[in-house]
């Protein structure tokens, strides 16, 4: 989460009055086949990376002991695909794994050895963000988020060393090294934002120099990478050591909002920096939100959405400058993203979130390694827990396991195959390698929405009003070259089937649902609509029908 608060209340204001009305400035697209797709089950494919379900976000570590955290991991590893969790806060005084006794540091290991130990069984690995200070170190009183994660760093950097050191030792110990060396390492998170790192610039530089010179000393091949910074920008408010508003600039348009060069924070200058100091960086991160500017802690009014390209925009500018960098092998991690960077915003609840999941990353395939969601579980507390169950929290499942319309996105999106067939505005076909079958995926995320998914906070308005653009269209998808008969599903997302929202509100939308209220919830929350299909005799079989706004509709072979 990035709680910049580089934008005055009033221009915020003004941008949030102006999203409301944008959708409407482009025509509805014309009625008929819209979208249409075929594919022959016999064709030469072309690879596709699940890049989408490598990581995905949560919390902060300590959150990970509680069971709902866990009972939610499993489901999303075994229902979405997720590889590997990123999380804050790994050495933060309540997973107590720092202390100093007469001067000397005493290391404890066994909340982390919980935690590791029951994610590896849940079949997720870490992608290991390495923050935050302990108190005993750190260098300041300043704290982030309520639980008050220490932002401060020391001013010698020998004891984080040696902790990140003693920690890498004892996971090899524990998990040996072959399972050590799946994992990644980052260095810190979006050091860029004082809120995050107070100190500059060249001292996070430095703190990541020691930590890969630690890390690497114990075993070259490990997998560590940086700066971790927040979303993209259009301007020069980070050119310094620190932030400077005074370089910000105010952009009220989002219609414009593509015009400005937006890049990475301190990417060019930490790859400079590696290269110079001869440093290695196997992977590069940053957070590229479809925002600007970011919100605060609590979600304020401080957002502009960017158009709904910006994602795999700033993934190719991003791919290019890691291509022409010294290190033009390094992967590209996104270690965040989402609709918006706020913990309260009702969009992240809503159907369109789910849509805006699904075109952003099909857009984006082949430019990033990894592009991690922010976050799986509304089991999170950065600005404390949430007033009623659907508060516009970050995750794909809602704190009592119900799961979200952006949960199906992930879902949907990890039933495609390992090769595409075809595409098209709208649609892909693709073919698992290993078995020849079919998948397809419809989505229709209205051209009216000029925009990314609109901030919406404090009400849900902006949410209901953003569900209510478009008109609905057609989709054609034909499969041939499939067997005589051959079954086919047509699972469809739409505010009448599987829309959590839609269903607390028609239950009256109650703050705290009771026991069977909530199993109700969870059933209606899974409960899209599905109908079985057979190919003709030839092994064709064509899906022809309107297809609402916001909806997904995944076609496949069982």
């Amino acid at each position: 989460m990035s709680p910049h608060s580089l934008v005055a209340p009033a221009l915020a204001a003004t941008l949030l009055a102006l999203l409301p009305s944008l959708p409407a400035a482009e025509p509805a697209p014309p009625r008929g086949a819209t979208i249409q797709l075929a594919a022959d089950a016999r064709a030469p494919g072309q690879a596709l990376n699940h890049f989408w379900s490598l990581c995905v976000g949560a919390g902060r570590a300590n959150e990970g002991l509680r069971a709902s955290w866990l009972e939610q991991l499993k489901v999303v590893h075994d229902e979405c695909g997720f590889r590997y969790v990123r999380f804050h806060g790994l050495f933060h005084d309540d997973m107590f794994v720092y202390r100093e006794v007469r001067g000397e540091p005493a290391y404890n290991w066994q909340y982390i050895d919980d935690l590791f130990d029951r994610m590896l069984a849940a079949g997720v690995r870490p992608f290991v963000e390495l923050s935050f200070f302990p108190k005993d170190m750190a260098g300041g009183p300043r704290t982030q988020f309520w639980w008050k994660g220490n932002v401060t760093p020391p001013a010698d950097y020998a004891k984080w060393s040696a902790l990140v050191s003693a920690f890498v030792e004892h996971s090899r110990a524990r998990y040996g090294e072959a399972e050590v060396r799946q994992w990644f390492f980052e260095v810190w998170n979006e050091p860029d934002l004082g809120a995050f790192w107070d100190s500059t610039r060249t001292r996070y530089f430095e703190l990541y120099r020691d930590t890969v010179r630690a890390i690497k000393a114990i075993d070259p091949q490990l997998r560590v990478g940086g700066p971790s910074t927040s979303n993209f920008v259009a301007d020069g408010r980070f050119d310094g050591e620190t932030a400077e508003r005074s370089k910000i600039i105010s952009l009220v348009n989002p219609e414009e909002s593509e015009k400005y060069p937006w890049q990475p924070v301190w990417m060019k200058e930490f790859l400079a920096y590696c290269a110079r100091e001869k440093l290695p960086v196997d992977f590069v991160s940053t957070h590229p939100y479809p925002t600007d500017w970011a919100l605060d802690e609590n979600g304020k009014g401080k957002g502009l959405t960017r158009q709904v390209g910006a994602t795999p925009r700033d993934l190719r500018t991003l791919r290019s400058m890691v291509d022409a960098s010294p290190f033009p092998k390094a992967e590209i991690h996104l270690t965040e993203w989402s609709t918006t960077p706020s913990p309260r915003d009702f969009a992240h609840d809503s159907l369109p979130a789910a849509t805006f999941i699904v075109k952003a990353n099909l857009e984006s395939a082949g430019l990033a390694d990894s592009l991690s969601y922010w976050t799986f579980t509304d089991v999170f507390e950065e600005g404390g827990a949430g007033n009623t169950i659907f508060h516009g929290g970050f995750g794909l499942i809602n704190y009592q396991g119900i799961v979200k319309p952006a949960f199906h996105a992930y879902r949907m999106l990890h039933a495609l195959g390992d090769e595409t067939l075809a595409t098209a505005s709208g649609a892909i076909i693709t073919r698992h390698r290993a078995t020849g079958r079919l998948t397809a995926l419809v989505y229709h995320y209205p051209p009216e929405m000029i925009l990314s998914v609109p901030v919406s906070n404090g009400s849900r308005r902006t949410a209901e009003e953003t569900e209510r653009v478009g008109s609905p269209t057609r989709f054609k998808v034909e499969f041939t070259g499939l067997k005589a008969g051959a079954r086919v599903t047509v699972e469809t997302l739409d505010g009448a089937h599987g829309d959590a929202v839609a269903a607390w509100e028609a239950m009256g939308e109650p703050a705290s649902p009771t026991r069977e209220q909530t199993t109700a919830l969870r059933s209606a929350a899974k409960a899209t609509q599905r109908e079985n299909l057979q190919a003709d005799p030839s092994g064709r079989v064509v899906i022809e029908r309107a297809i609402a706004p916001w909806s997904l509709v995944l076609v496949e072979q069982p």
